[in-house]
């Protein structure tokens, strides 16, 4: 009986040992699955340690190449803002000339709208029966010289004969009046127009008085005017005041031949003994004098007029019709070319044409005529 139990206990040693075995073999197998997972992690590690150097590396890399970017920029900003200040300065500088130009430019225009108002007159021309004799020689339009103390000038000034061309009209001028003649005879001219006829009016111009005349202007080198002078002093205290003022070669005067001086207008003229201080002065228009004060006086040019030679001009054109009545069938231009296609046809009494303007309707021109 001992022995049946002696066996019976050695069978279940046996067995918890085999199961021992068992579950060590199992743990070795975990042992070794686990040292592979922890090589594996250790790899992977490894590589994420290189792969982080690496990006390390890229961005300090970058980083630098950034910083380089940045330095170049900056550079290049300063560069820039340096050229935009000179190019500010040089700008200012060049608006600084073009308004010290613009002022003196206003200034020349003062003084051209002066001499402008100054060459202006008026004159009456008596109403009088005039009788045709001559034709005078034309003659140069303008000549100018200096003559002892003046500085002379004369000038023609010719008004042209004008007429308004209303729309639907035409002006045309052939090179020999008998043409002209001819179509006036004609109480209409037809025109064909494609498949259509324009019944065209020729008539008689009457052109409107025109004058011509010359001007003689004579300008003192020595004398000048002057304006504005006022003051409480005596008139003999004011003339000798202005002479003293007007020989000061500081303030651009000379030697002073004589002042004349009006108390009631204020007005003057001053006489030099040489010549250009006078024109010198008439040039800047300003002059200082010592009064009461220190005043600033208006100083202008001694001009003297002198009109000849009035001619007074009327009648009519010789050689030029004036076509009424014409419809707008083309524009201006092609009706132009037909009227004168037309008109140089000697089967039509026409001829050689010299000009022709025509006018659409709706509009209005004003047409000049020399005087021959």
């Amino acid at each position: 009986m001992n022995h049946f139990t002696l066996n019976a206990g050695s069978g279940e040693e046996g067995g918890e040992i085999a199961d021992a075995l068992k579950e060590l073999e199992m743990w070795k197998g975990k042992v070794e699955e686990a040292t592979c997972v922890k090589a594996d992690l250790v790899l992977e590690a490894t590589k994420q340690e290189k792969a982080k150097t690496k990006a390390n590396n890229d961005m300090n890399a970058a980083l630098e190449q950034q910083n380089k970017y940045l330095e170049e920029c900056n550079k290049a900003t300063f560069a820039i803002e340096g050229d935009i200040l000179r190019l500010q300065k040089e700008n200012k500088h060049l608006m600084d000339r073009l308004s010290g130009r613009k002022d003196a430019l206003d200034l020349k225009r003062t003084r051209v709208d002066q001499l402008t108002e100054q060459l202006k007159f008026s004159a009456k021309i008596p109403d009088i029966k005039l009788k045709f004799s001559e034709v005078l020689k034309e003659e140069e339009d303008s000549e100018v010289g200096e003559v002892g103390e003046h500085i002379s000038g004369y000038h023609t000034i010719t008004e042209r004969p004008t007429t308004v061309l209303t729309g639907g009209q035409a002006l045309i001028t052939f090179e020999e009046k008998k043409v002209a003649s001819q179509i006036l005879r004609m109480a209409k001219c037809p025109v064909p127009v494609e498949k259509d006829t324009l019944d065209v009016i020729p008539k008689s111009l009457t052109l409107g008085s025109a004058v011509k005349f010359g001007i003689q202007l004579d300008v003192s080198k020595k004398a000048l005017k002057f304006s504005g002078v006022r003051s409480d002093m005596s008139q003999e205290a004011i003339r000798g005041h202005l002479e003293s003022s007007f020989s000061r070669p500081s303030r651009g005067g000379g030697e002073v031949e004589r002042v004349e001086y009006d108390p009631d207008t204020g007005t003057g003229k001053v006489t030099f003994l040489n010549t250009g201080v006078a024109e010198r002065l008439a040039l800047i228009g300003m002059y200082s004098v010592d009064l009461d004060a220190h005043v600033t006086i208006k100083v202008e040019p001694v001009i003297q007029y002198h009109l000849d030679g009035f001619q007074a001009f009327c009648g009519a054109p010789e050689r030029t019709v004036l076509l009424d009545k014409i419809r707008d069938v083309e524009d201006e231009e092609d009706m132009a070319d037909i009227l004168e296609i037309f008109f140089q046809k000697q089967t039509n009494s026409g001829g050689e044409i010299e000009s022709i303007k025509y006018i659409s309707r709706g509009k209005e021109l004003l047409a000049l005529f020399d005087v021959i």
